[in-house]
């Protein structure tokens, strides 16, 4: 870089008189030092128009809370099919246990990582793709189809069947110790292969290590129950459902949810994704037999048709987005106009860039996942505000719920997941049948919901 460009005093000198000759700009300066930017930047007239009053709502239990951990996709999935529980059995509340598809997930992820390292033996290791491949191995995120992989495969338990642990309730130190020890195995990995180790002995070492995952989450999380007891009692406690049952015949049984009726919808308007088209993200994934994820990518408005018809069913809606933007934390309140941060600070900040061009230069992606519960709508039968099941416990947003401003969806809503019947027939066809474009693995729309 040229010195040209350096800052000099007369710059300094420039900015600081531009600064001190507008009086909002330390009106501005008094209430942010005071109170935070964000919380300076409030508009407490969008705040009053966020009430929790809907037109098609569904009723959930108690609320959930997945504490110091990137768990949101799980509760949120787990979400929608305790509601399906609940409902067949009359039940004032109920939870599906969250540590239970953690312990899969890490174990699943951590072989997936594996088997991409020895995919990738002969990649220069300063190079892209395993800067990536290294950076978070087993990291706490994810996305519904890795979830439905892990369902369909290992089914699901009642909390009391796995209750949560020290780890699960706050996963940072198993993350930690967990992803050292598989950097460890890709470095003894390559060094294996660089020494001329034949490809079957490569994998007898990789079924070794995957011994000793396990080991480490058992240790972290407790053994996962192979089969259980179950007592369920309903509103008038009457006794509703007992037995023992594996995790399998439970989810059959009590949630009966046809998981491969249930797509991913997404909503990204960039160059090299025209709507209407399917997409997949290379090498990314957790159960290596479901070959990873598949996409749709729609305009913002059929994501939200087919959410309404969802819920105008009596069933939630499972959605990622990107939570941090124009975001009132303490009041739960998702809504462009709930602070005005251009308006305190004099810059086009919020309103610099577009949905595509945020995709592309790197400012917003998916972080979070949460369930859809309920849509206000116009008198013209259009979505003005959209209810939100949080995974964050009860005393977060009002009850542990959130509001959502539809002009909010439009922006930063990115995925949604509904059965297929709501889809039209084009849509449900090319879904069904068109071979997916692969994106590459640090493609937007590859970021795990992970907001802790």
């Amino acid at each position: 870089m040229e010195d040209t460009h350096a800052i000099v005093a007369a710059d300094l000198q420039r900015a600081h008189e531009d600064f001190a000759s507008e009086r909002a700009n330390l009106v501005a300066k008094n209430a942010s030092t005071s109170e935070g930017l964000y919380k300076a930047a409030r508009v407490p007239e969008a705040v009053g128009r966020n009430s929790l009053q809907f037109d098609v709502e569904v009723t959930q239990g108690d609320r959930c809370n997945q504490e110091r951990s990137g768990r949101c996709w799980m509760f949120a999935s787990l979400n929608t099919m305790r509601y399906r529980t609940m409902h067949k059995y009359n039940l004032k509340t109920f939870e599906l246990s969250q540590a239970y598809p953690l312990f899969w997930d890490k174990l699943e992820k951590s072989n997936w990582f594996l088997g991409n390292i020895l995919d990738t033996l002969d990649e220069p290791l300063d190079g892209r793709l395993m800067a990536y491949l290294l950076s978070d191995p087993i990291g706490d995120g994810g996305q519904w189809d890795m979830f439905k992989s892990l369902v369909r495969k290992y089914g699901v338990v009642p909390k009391e069947a796995m209750p949560e642990t020290a780890n699960s309730r706050n996963t940072r130190a198993m993350d930690e110790t967990l992803t050292r020890f598989l950097r460890g195995c890709a470095k003894r990995l390559r060094q294996a292969h660089e020494a001329g180790t034949p490809t079957d002995k490569l994998e007898a070492m990789r079924s070794q290590m995957m011994d000793q995952v396990y080991r480490l989450l058992a240790i972290c999380l407790g053994e996962p129950p192979e089969s259980f007891e179950v007592r369920l009692h309903d509103k008038d406690d009457k006794l509703v459902l007992s037995g023992t049952y594996t995790p399998q015949r439970f989810f059959d049984e009590t949630v009966g949810m046809q998981l491969d009726d249930y797509v991913s919808l997404i909503s990204a308007p960039t160059a090299d994704k025209p709507f209407g088209h399917t997409y997949t993200v290379s090498r990314l994934g957790n159960v290596v037999e479901d070959h990873g994820v598949r996409y749709l990518n729609l305009p913002p408005d059929e994501l939200k048709r087919v959410a309404i018809a969802q819920l105008r069913d009596d069933l939630p809606v499972w959605f990622g987005c990107d939570v941090g933007q124009s975001y009132l934390a303490d009041d739960g309140i998702m809504d462009l106009d709930a602070r005005d941060v251009d308006g305190l600070l004099g810059l086009p900040v919020e309103s610099g860039m577009n949905k595509a061009e945020r995709l592309d230069y790197g400012e917003s992606l998916m972080t979070h996942a949460m369930v859809l519960e309920g849509v206000r709508l116009d008198s013209e039968g259009k979505p003005t505000l959209w209810k939100v099941e949080n995974s964050w416990g009860k005393d977060h947003g009002r009850d542990g719920f959130d509001t959502m401003s539809d002009a909010w969806f439009s922006e930063y809503v990115y995925q949604v997941v509904v059965d297929k019947k709501y889809l039209t027939d084009d849509e449900r066809h090319a879904y069904e049948t068109e071979d997916p474009k692969v994106l590459a693995p640090w493609d937007p729309m590859g970021s795990l919901a992970v907001v802790r």
